[in-house]
């Protein structure tokens, strides 16, 4: 029997109220982004704020006689400035604090080189299910160490590493430090893990998920994937190990999922709305449910910026190849109560189903018959 094009599944306090194919999985898209939040905010407190470090040796009389490491942990909003950080809604970790700090630590002087480190995530940048475009157009290459969104001058970049190294050996000199040798990208040698310098730490977990979720970042959905990796697995973060940490937090509740990367991006990621309901169920009972429903855009707002004016609504919208889905919470006003929804649709245009979509949202709002 031929799938529906649509599938939809709602449930309120537990029960089923309206399904249709519902049990079928499907491509969620950038629905994919909500399952990361929730696999992630499991793992880290919501709090949680990403530290960049400089490392390196003991430094006497104002001189630091090797070379100064810079080890990043995931932190995807650090930035130079400029038009990045303006692009943000969250204040971004400004790389000028960091060479502020190491100068203020007293070293007026490096001998060896600036060096971004390679180390925690791995440079893989690439997933089953993407196209061969998307590392050039869609998703920026996931560091663990990161500038600017790892974008310059339009393109993405492929080490963003040396990149950092680059512009804080700038941002040092401007400051009167100088810097002996010419920046580069690297290993840390092991004897310099506990010789930390200066830090520099990233807003919230909580703000950058908020952020990720209402613009459908794919850049910072990677990166806070392998985040989720390196965490659960241990370092180095890998793609596929963040799509496994997201497997493993669905198969805890009984849901099962396909999944290849965290952004969605993958036409290989398969879910079903049933399955992502009962995961929102799931993510409202804990301490951090109510954070990652504030987390997602209401109408007007967001992805929904053109959708669902005046409804209470918090949903992640989803695009991918003729795929289009919508999924979170809507407030039934009879009921007075927040209802989990699910709906994924393949094979319409995009226009019909966003209409469908939105058609439903206002229903479920009123509570009537679909």
């Amino acid at each position: 029997m031929r799938n529906k094009p649509t599938g939809l599944h709602v449930r309120d306090q537990g029960k089923t109220l309206y399904s249709r194919s519902a049990e079928t999985k499907r491509i969620p898209a950038s629905n994919q982004k909500l399952l990361l939040s929730m696999a992630l905010l499991d793992r880290l407190e919501p709090d949680t704020r990403l530290a960049t470090s400089a490392l390196g040796q003991r430094v006497r009389s104002g001189t630091l006689r090797g070379n100064l490491y810079v080890i990043g942990r995931g932190d995807p909003t650090l930035s130079s400035g400029g038009s990045f950080a303006r692009s943000l809604p969250l204040k971004s970790t400004y790389l000028g604090r960091l060479a502020r700090k190491i100068k203020k630590s007293g070293i007026r002087r490096i001998k060896g080189r600036v060096v971004g480190a390679r180390t925690y995530f791995a440079h893989d940048w690439w997933a089953s299910g993407w196209k061969s475009s998307f590392p050039a157009n869609y998703v920026a290459l996931p560091a663990a160490l990161n500038i600017n969104g790892n974008t310059y001058k339009g393109r993405h970049i492929s080490n963003p590493e040396w990149k950092l190294a680059v512009t804080l050996t700038e941002r040092l000199r401007a400051l009167g430090v100088r810097v002996g040798g010419k920046p580069k990208s690297g290993g840390v040698p092991p004897d310099y893990a506990h010789n930390r310098i200066a830090k520099v730490l990233s807003p919230r977990l909580e703000s950058m998920v908020r952020y990720m979720n209402r613009k459908s970042n794919n850049f910072f959905a990677e990166v806070l994937g392998k985040l989720l990796a390196a965490e659960r697995s241990g370092p180095p973060g890998t793609i596929a190990k963040g799509a496994g940490g997201i497997r493993a937090w669905a198969a805890r509740y009984n849901v099962r999922v396909s999944a290849h990367d965290s952004s969605g991006l993958s036409s290989s990621n398969r879910v079903s709305p049933k399955g992502l309901t009962r995961l929102l169920g799931v993510a409202l009972k804990q301490p951090w449910g109510k954070r990652l429903r504030s987390s997602l855009p209401t109408g007007g707002e967001g992805t929904l910026e053109d959708r669902l004016r005046g409804a209470r609504v918090r949903a992640k919208t989803g695009t991918l190849d003729g795929v289009s889905t919508l999924s979170g919470w809507v407030r039934l006003k009879r009921a007075g109560t927040w209802a989990e929804f699910s709906i994924m649709s393949r094979g319409m245009s995009k226009a019909r189903a966003v209409q469908i979509e939105d058609r439903i949202v206002r229903l479920l709002r009123k509570r009537a018959r679909l």
